[in-house]
């Protein structure tokens, strides 16, 4: 009886591992290669512009208290999504996101066009009691935001680090942001990150 030659591969562990990794490999380079070329994904939609120095801030407490966690920022070309949340989500919007917090756990709502939807006063009440404007709401309430502060100690250097990867931050912007921070509650970023988001593509 012939031997199958896939036998070769499939009873020995070391080639069966080296060949899947080769054409795991092969595969991602060919999905991956040509985005790099892509105008669409790697130039930033009309109107995007950087964070500010507070909004910055805001984007690391959204981070710290793992917010992305249960709330995505891509919407996906559905139309159950785009009625609900707004305009799909397109590579443009995320050139200047280190590191990008799509997400992919819906536990609360899609926040990638939460910005300019509600005041700022909405945002403070919510995120001091949820359940105060949506009663049915299992997330937690972040009273602590309200008492802590800025510093900006090391914000300049977020936006000199952000400048290197290609985020158009000025001399300007660098040497007043921690000016623009110190003294401003954590509460007080967080609420202009969220308030930031999607504002570019409506």
């Amino acid at each position: 009886m012939k031997k199958n030659r896939h036998e070769l591969v499939e009873k020995h562990v070391g080639w069966f591992a080296v060949l899947s990794i080769v054409a795991i490999s092969i595969g991602g380079l060919v999905e991956i290669t040509p985005l790099l070329f892509q105008d669409q994904v790697n130039e930033p939609v009309k109107d995007l512009r950087p964070y500010t120095a507070l909004e910055l801030e805001g984007r690391d407490i959204y981070i710290r208290e793992g917010c992305v966690g249960c709330h995505s920022q891509m919407i996906r070309p559905f139309r159950a999504e785009t009625e609900r949340y707004g305009h799909y989500s397109v590579a443009g919007e995320s050139v200047w996101e280190h590191p990008f917090l799509w997400g992919s756990k819906r536990t609360g709502p899609d926040l990638a066009r939460v910005g300019g939807r509600y005041s700022d006063e909405w945002h403070y009440v919510h995120l001091m009691d949820p359940r105060a404007v949506v009663p049915e709401s299992n997330m937690p309430g972040y009273p602590w935001l309200d008492e802590r502060k800025l510093d900006g100690r090391l914000t300049a250097r977020k936006l000199e680090t952000f400048r290197r990867f290609g985020v158009p931050y000025t001399d300007e912007d660098i040497a007043s942001a921690k000016e623009d921070v110190q003294g401003r509650t954590e509460m007080e970023a967080l609420i202009a990150y969220l308030q930031s988001l999607g504002t570019s593509l409506r």
